[in-house]
């Protein structure tokens, strides 16, 4: 977008010349240790049943030997005595060095689940503006329609910063760049717990609602615009200002959509009717007449 590489792109590049250093590769081998670690504490289950099933066999057979004894020397109950206790020593020594070998075992898959919970974080992570990354966003998009009722409470809005092409030749792209992680930030400070933001490529945003209602969900939507808007954003040591910044958001609720994809689809017509309107603005896709910008719609997103 823009001439920006999208993250797809960029992802791609990372798997052909940087795959020792891929973060898919990462979680892969991370859940391979995970496994093996698993796999051994099997193992010292297995030893300790072992070590358990042997001491009682000497049990067993020490009883079927003393049945029918009417007398036992005190030689033979000393031999008894001693081989008795030297199996229990060694079943109980053997068994603390199992509950140790267990416990560090534990302790290291504890340890290595929480670093695959950060890897798999960093796998779903934009890596400039530290927000959920597109991947991320399709997976949670899918995981709406997962049961009806999941629906009814579930809306969209789609937000891209207006005139983004020009900051950048205007600018450069390092501060473009600052840009889009000012406007990450603003967004995440904008949004309650129950919303997930995510940066879905190049200069847009998306924002996935739950228990709003369709106006709350556009008042939300609103107290974004403004909020970006009213930010300051400083270039540089010498503290020039770029901007206003703004944005031009769509919205639709999941209800009115059948699947992900089309969520997705009607949200991108109402951030598009912004954008004819004059840009800075909030479009709900249910306010929009029907058929109005769905033909340069599809022109626009073929082009």
């Amino acid at each position: 977008l823009n001439g920006r590489p999208t993250q797809e792109a960029l992802d791609k590049l990372s798997l052909k010349y940087f795959t020792q250093n891929s973060r898919q590769t990462v979680v892969e081998n991370a859940q391979e240790q995970i496994a093996s670690r698993a796999q051994e504490i099997l193992s010292l289950l297995g030893r300790e049943r072992s070590s358990l099933e042997k001491f009682g066999v000497i049990l067993d057979q020490t009883s079927s030997g003393l049945k029918g004894r009417s007398e036992i020397s005190h030689d033979i109950m000393r031999k008894i005595v001693g081989i008795m206790a030297a199996a229990t020593e060694t079943t109980i020594a053997q068994g603390r060095q199992i509950t140790q070998a267990m416990e560090e075992k534990s302790t290291e898959l504890e340890e290595m689940r929480s670093q695959l919970n950060r890897y798999k974080r960093l796998a779903d992570t934009d890596p400039l503006t530290r927000i959920w990354n597109r991947r991320a966003f399709d997976r949670r998009m899918a995981g709406i329609f997962d049961e009806q009722r999941s629906v009814m409470f579930h809306a969209l809005i789609l937000a891209d910063i207006d005139g983004f092409k020009a900051i950048n030749d205007q600018y450069g792209h390092p501060v473009g760049d600052k840009i889009l992680q000012g406007v990450a930030q603003i967004l995440k400070t904008q949004c309650t717990d129950d919303c997930f933001v995510a940066r879905t490529g190049g200069e847009e945003f998306a924002i996935i609602v739950e228990g709003l209602s369709e106006e709350a969900t556009v008042k939300l939507a609103e107290t974004v615009r403004l909020a970006v808007e009213k930010a300051e954003f400083i270039i540089g040591s010498g503290a020039r200002k770029c901007g206003p910044i703004r944005i031009s958001l769509g919205v639709c609720m999941a209800s009115d959509a059948a699947n992900a994809d089309e969520l997705y689809a009607k949200t991108d017509q109402a951030l598009y009717a912004s954008k004819v309107d004059g840009r800075n603005r909030v479009t709900l896709f249910s306010s929009i007449p029907k058929g109005k910008f769905m033909k340069n719609w599809l022109l626009y997103r073929n082009d």
